[in-house]
């Protein structure tokens, strides 16, 4: 199989089910944000010191794949025997969980906090501007497509995992959380 198909040659792509869709199309740019915020935890995963984060991030990167397909098939596809996972209630329950359990051993915020410290941390916190974005544009795309009621809330949640991660990296490797000079 070659890598270039020259189907996109006119600026159109295909969705997965057949449809053809402009490349800049709504739903284009909400899964390529999330292929992109996927790209940059896998900086991340280099960057990281713990083999457990380490770990974390690879698991939601494979649950962005999942984000990334579902986003890519319409709900009303047009070819009915392709089937993908969707998204559903327990990815973001498992971030909940991964939220409290790493939050409960952090210092409490007081103050607004600067993004930096270790590289890792560094590359969370990007992660996290990527994944909000990735939220405002998976909101626009779901004011005039059906895309179900779990991508908003996990990519939502993904953020606040990726600020409570950063923190915790940088706590881990002797960082102090930057306080926001008013």
């Amino acid at each position: 199989m070659k890598i270039y198909t020259k189907t996109g040659d006119k600026g159109e792509t295909s969705l997965f089910g057949g449809k053809r869709v402009l490349k800049d199309d709504l739903r284009l740019n909400a899964y390529g944000t999330t292929d992109e915020l996927n790209s940059i935890l896998g900086l991340a995963v280099i960057e990281v010191k713990s083999d457990e984060l380490k770990s974390i991030i690879k698991s939601i990167q494979n649950d962005l794949f999942t984000l990334g397909s579902d986003l890519a098939t319409p709900l009303e596809k047009e070819n009915k025997s392709f089937v993908i996972p969707r998204v559903d209630e327990k990815f973001s329950l498992r971030l909940e969980s991964l939220i409290d359990k790493f939050d409960s051993q952090l210092p409490g915020l007081k103050n607004f906090i600067l993004p930096g410290g270790s590289k890792g941390a560094g590359c969370l916190h990007l992660a996290r501007t990527v994944c909000r974005r990735g939220e405002r544009e998976v909101v626009s795309l779901s004011k005039v497509v059906d895309i179900g009621n779990h991508i908003v809330v996990y990519l939502n949640r993904l953020s606040d995992l990726l600020f409570v991660l950063a923190r915790f990296e940088n706590l881990s490797n002797g960082f102090e959380d930057t306080v926001w000079q008013k």
